[in-house]
């Protein structure tokens, strides 16, 4: 069995091994990374020699670490980036270059089909029906997307949202409320086979799959990295946030909301949350917690979004694609059952 893991900022970790009576066995252990003294190398190897397959993550690191010498120095990996590998290997996991990619950046449409066209398009690949894809947001409203499990009134300022023209909606992942403004956001999904993140905690395949834009946002001169759990940030201040969902199909969505402009007066309005943490520090603080990408680059949105697309093109393979009319039709469909109802919307008040 054979094994990879990019250690997102860091270097890959290449595991080759193989199983007799429920053990790893002819264990060995490669990569790019940097690691002293040499005589580690085999140590690591024979500390995962012997382990039951079903060893979780947390028990096959625990053994590397054990392993190491006193004093050894590991640059661009670390015993838990061993484990994932080998949970990986175990598991058969697939890597970005094992699927042909689509990009979509489609025409601008209302939050509610946004919400329905993310569960369409992941479902769709998750049924083999469409080839993993990179889908680019564009909006034609001003929005607020809450959490799958946020309660609308904690949240938004429901007369404020309505005096500021912001629809609210609900999304199917968890996580934090997202303030949209069309032109002020740039919003991508990631619809891929769950394969891609096999042996991989959240926390790990949070990082993994937004690799590729913190290497984006670097190119463009940003002092980009990732935040666990699951923020996008930079020295002078948050960029974006993540959001994630496994689907039960065996596709896995994963969406990022970054800034490119912001009203931070607006968004206290609207966001009680947001008011909540900045009430004791004044309106202009909310400006001065998130950096947006236009500050950041002097680059207009679109620019960023071609680097961005380019990027992700370069390093996996893509080709342009589109949403289908089947697809629009299924997310219609969503819209009308679910995702308008206020049912779906008030399913934590």
């Amino acid at each position: 069995m054979h094994g990879e893991y990019k250690v997102p900022g860091g270097k890959l970790v290449v595991v080759d091994l193989s199983t007799r009576d429920g053990r790893i066995e002819d264990f060995r252990l490669a990569g790019d990374f940097f690691l002293e003294p040499d005589d580690a190398l085999p140590m690591i190897n024979a500390a995962v020699n012997g382990l039951p397959v079903e060893s979780d993550a947390v028990t096959i690191a625990a053994a590397v670490r054990a392993a190491l010498p006193e004093g050894a120095t590991l640059l661009g990996f670390s015993p838990e980036a061993v484990a994932v590998a080998v949970r990986r290997s175990l598991a058969k996991a697939t890597s970005w270059r094992d699927y042909d990619w689509q990009i979509i950046h489609s025409k601008a449409v209302s939050p509610v089909t946004q919400m329905a066209l993310d569960e369409v398009l992941a479902i769709e690949v998750g049924e083999g029906r469409r080839q993993p894809t990179l889908r680019i947001w564009e909006w034609d409203r001003p929005a607020v997307v809450i959490g799958s499990f946020q309660s609308v009134k904690n949240e938004v300022d429901m007369i404020a949202a309505d005096i500021h023209g912001f629809d609210v909606v609900r999304r199917i992942s968890g996580g934090g409320a997202m303030f949209m403004e069309a032109g002020s956001v740039v919003t991508y999904s990631i619809y891929a086979p769950a394969a891609l993140v096999q042996g991989m905690s959240f926390a790990d395949s949070y990082a993994f799959l937004d690799e590729w834009v913190i290497t984006a946002l670097k190119s463009l001169g940003i002092d980009a990295t990732y935040m666990p759990l699951n923020d996008i940030t930079s020295p002078t201040g948050k960029i974006g946030g993540a959001a994630q969902k496994r689907l039960g199909n065996g596709a896995v969505l994963h969406h990022v909301t970054m800034s490119y402009d912001m009203d931070g007066e607006k968004m206290v309005k609207v966001l009680r949350i947001g008011r909540e943490k900045m009430s004791d520090k004044g309106t202009k603080s909310a400006a001065k917690r998130v950096d947006p990408l236009r500050s950041q680059t002097g680059l207009t949105r679109a620019e960023i979004i071609e680097r961005m697309k380019a990027t992700f093109t370069g390093l996996y393979g893509a080709v342009v694609g589109d949403i289908t009319a089947d697809e629009y039709e299924k997310a219609e469909v969503l819209v009308r059952d679910k995702f308008s109802t206020p049912e779906w919307l008030g399913r934590v008040p």
